[in-house]
């Protein structure tokens, strides 16, 4: 029974990362480009999300900051969620859906990138984290599932939007992971070569 249950997660899991592959290769190749762009240029990528895709934006940060598979300069990237003063100041003096837009305002810049992660597409902390992005002439890359929801619409034609077609979130936080190891392989793959990949 239990295993049954278990060999169906791992189809649905695989089934949807076969179907998506080609829906979403050019926007995270976008991504890659956005991305090391702003790097190369002594930018920073600034992430965000909240629950898993703050496990997330803090995964992805860990992979740029240290590396990903390959040994290579560290590239810049702060998880916005990692700062317990700063997000409890921001909540309790403020509103809990400014503890990033404050953080963007603060550390961001044109040239930089937001990497805002939202599976509903919905979360107004991060909204508000984009709006102050577009203040600070920053692109902003936005992983969303479920149709975009309100994170598509606010998205510029210069943002990038990678949006997974499926409306549970487990699956969508799976290909998100998948859609961050991409992009970190692009960028190392742009900075260093396409070499066989180190063990």
């Amino acid at each position: 029974m239990f295993e049954q249950r278990i060999e169906q997660h791992f189809i649905d899991s695989a089934d949807l990362k076969y179907q998506a592959a080609q829906l979403l290769s050019k926007p995270i190749a976008a991504a890659v480009q956005a991305i090391l762009a702003s790097v190369t240029s002594g930018g920073k990528v600034l992430a965000c999300g909240n629950g898993g895709s703050a496990a997330d934006a803090q995964h992805f940060a860990a992979e740029f900051v240290g590396r990903y598979e390959r040994e290579r300069p560290e590239l810049a990237a702060i998880a916005l969620t990692t700062d317990s003063s700063i997000l409890t100041a921001i909540a309790n003096d403020y509103d809990f859906n400014a503890i990033f837009a404050k953080q963007v305002r603060a550390l961001g810049g044109a040239g930089d990138v937001l990497l805002a992660i939202s599976t509903s597409g919905n979360s107004a902390n991060v909204l508000a984290a984009i709006e102050s992005a577009h203040e600070r002439d920053m692109v902003v890359v936005a992983l969303t599932g479920k149709g975009g929801g309100k994170i598509g619409q606010l998205l510029r034609e210069t943002d990038v939007h990678i949006s997974v077609p499926h409306e549970r979130t487990a699956r969508i936080q799976e290909v998100h992971l998948l859609a961050l190891h991409c992009i970190c392989d692009g960028v190392d793959t742009q900075l260093l070569g396409d070499q066989e990949k180190q063990q």
